[in-house]
């Protein structure tokens, strides 16, 4: 049985009533010490500035490491070494680089921007060359929207970006343990070294649910949307049953050796205290 590490992701808020949402959050997190927390850029790149702001804000505060989020969305190669910069000097020492999601979301047009990156291994390659960086990189269990189910043509994606520099990976969040497994032989399989964390979403509303379903970048399974249609009615049932699906699922994990859990947080504490503590991470 392994003893996997727990991490937890936030997102900048839009306005100063979220901050405070997201600073209470923080503060309940710091309470169980996580490995590390990281913070995203909204989709096309909208929050850039306020992510470079709360990543520097977070490891001052908690002392906890930081993991920033960089993307090529929007930006030009000096805008990213600029962002690059900015973290070297707040004491940021890991960077998880993406391509990002265009606005409309992971299934939209990717569009490209002048003098920028299109691929995330091009902002691998930049990230390792500009500073100190440990440098991650996202993986998808049920594949990438862009891959149209070619699952090999992910997995030759990631082990370019590996040679690129990447150490790691976080995986978007999936609803069943074998696709993580699957996704792990195959990477060893070819001889990769990266370390694949799980990334978890449990899922607390039907609107959360419907989201997750419109934007299409993670396979709902039958069995768990007919579990969620039969409660939808209840708010506290299908928040419950969400808390369920995902302690199931890191228990499932666990046992097949996951480096580390990494939770999906959306600014809120409480669910994934839930789940960490009844697997035992905390």
């Amino acid at each position: 049985m392994s003893n996997p590490s727990f991490s937890v992701e936030l997102f900048p808020p839009k306005d100063e009533a979220g901050e405070e949402r997201m600073w209470l959050a923080t503060a309940q997190f710091q309470e169980v010490k996580p490995d590390f927390i990281s913070v995203t850029y909204g989709a096309g790149g909208s929050t850039r500035d306020r992510t470079v702001r709360i990543a520097s804000e977070l490891t001052a505060r908690t002392g906890i490491p930081t993991i920033a989020h960089l993307t090529c969305v929007g930006s030009t190669r000096r805008e990213l070494e600029e962002i690059l910069d900015q973290y070297q000097e707040a004491g940021i020492q890991t960077i998880l680089a993406l391509r990002g999601d265009p606005v409309g979301g992971p299934s939209s047009p990717w569009v490209s921007t002048a003098g920028g990156f299109d691929h995330a291994d091009q902002l691998v390659e930049l990230a390792m060359k500009r500073g100190d960086f440990k440098v991650g990189v996202a993986a998808f269990p049920d594949g990438h929207p862009a891959s149209h189910g070619d699952l090999e043509k992910d997995i030759d994606v990631l082990l370019k970006k590996e040679s690129f520099g990447a150490s790691f990976a976080t995986t978007q969040f999936f609803f069943e343990a074998q696709a993580w497994i699957s996704l792990v032989d195959s990477l060893k399989k070819k001889n990769s070294k990266l370390d694949v964390f799980a990334g978890i979403l449990p899922v607390t509303s039907m609107k959360q649910l419907t989201r997750i379903a419109q934007l299409g970048g993670a396979a709902i399974p039958k069995h768990i949307e007919k579990a969620f249609a039969e409660v939808a009615d209840n708010e506290t049932a299908v928040r419950e049953l969400g808390i369920e699906i995902a302690t199931s699922l890191c228990r499932e994990l666990i046992t097949a050796e996951v480096p580390g859990l990494h939770f999906y947080s959306m600014n809120s504490a409480q669910a994934t205290l839930e789940i960490i503590k009844d697997v035992g991470l905390r």
